[in-house]
């Protein structure tokens, strides 16, 4: 029962501490004469992935690499599977192709250089330098693309990017105060969930690929909620098109470099689960139109089978 309280605590410290450091970030970067534009596709966007960054560095160094890893890889499962599940389930999903022409590739391509990259178990930090490499790549071809969108686009993105108010040391205190609250609670999530591996008798690994992972996805849920619920379709799955690509390239790459991971008990069907997914988001998308709730169902379906097959599979 400890346990799970734990992981409460942890995963609201985590939810508000990327919040207030998005938030705080955003403000400084602003009255720093930061452009809207370049705030909205650096500081929010990754602030958003914060929980996996924190949890998966802290787990490398404690030794967890099956946590570390578990959890971009379970991440990146249930950003599809799940969030986009839900999303459509609440509201079909209707996407402009043009919004993953390019994207998407990238996404598949993250994925497979993962696979590749984990082919001897470890990731060393060669490996984490080059994912970091790509990562830039990728925000070089996302700030060349947002500055090319109409200005509707660009207006939309402004508005969404939170506005500098109070005083210089508010923002301070809202940026120390959300790195505090990262801090302890990826540490509260990375020993619970250890714990719990120990009580329910499972690997780490599961856990990390399915409580973990879905706990530190929770603000890519609530913005995909909330894009849903306004009908803004190409936001909800750009939201978490890009968050797979960052947890992979900037996550593990961060991850590599500091800490090399040697993952164990991230098995091939996990990995192939997480590219299967990747490749055939984009396929639907293209072939539909659209992510209709028959499919949200259908995703929905298929990770919680996932989730019960690592849990509770004898």
């Amino acid at each position: 029962m400890f346990t799970l309280l734990q992981i409460v605590a942890a995963l609201a410290a985590l939810f508000y501490g990327g919040e207030y450091l998005v938030r705080g970030a955003s403000a400084l970067a602003s009255r720093l004469g930061v452009r809207p534009l370049v705030i909205g596709l650096t500081v929010v966007a990754l602030g958003t992935s914060a929980p996996e960054l924190v949890v998966s560095l802290d787990a490398a160094l404690k030794g967890a690499s099956d946590i570390a890893v578990g959890n971009v890889v379970g991440s990146n499962i249930a950003n599809i599977a799940l969030i986009l599940g839900v999303t459509a389930l609440i509201r079909p999903v209707v996407v402009d192709p043009r919004v993953i022409s390019v994207h998407a590739p990238l996404m598949i391509g993250a994925s497979l250089l993962l696979v590749f990259t984990l082919r001897d178990a470890v990731l060393s930090r060669f490996e984490g330098m080059i994912a970091l490499l790509c990562l830039a790549g990728y925000l070089s071809v996302t700030f060349v693309e947002a500055r090319r969108a109409p200005e509707t686009v660009r207006e939309e993105l402004a508005a969404a990017t939170p506005q500098s108010t109070g005083s210089t040391a508010s923002t301070i205190a809202f940026i120390t105060l959300g790195l505090l609250l990262l801090g302890l609670g990826g540490r509260l999530l990375v020993d619970a969930a250890i714990e719990l591996a120990l009580q329910w008798n499972v690997s780490r690994a599961a856990i990390a690929l399915t409580v973990v992972a879905v706990g530190t996805s929770l603000p890519e849920l609530a913005t995909s909620t909330v894009a849903a619920l306004r009908g803004q379709g190409d936001i909800a799955v750009g939201n978490v098109v890009g968050s797979n690509i960052f947890n992979i390239l900037g996550i593990l790459g961060i991850t590599a470099t500091i800490q090399p991971p040697h993952p164990a008990g991230i098995e091939t069907l996990d990995l192939g689960i997480m590219c299967a997914l990747a490749i055939l988001l984009p396929i639907t998308l293209w072939l539909r139109r659209s992510l209709r709730r028959i499919e949200g169902a259908l995703l929905l379906t298929a990770f919680v089978t996932y989730a019960n097959w690592l849990l509770f599979a004898p």
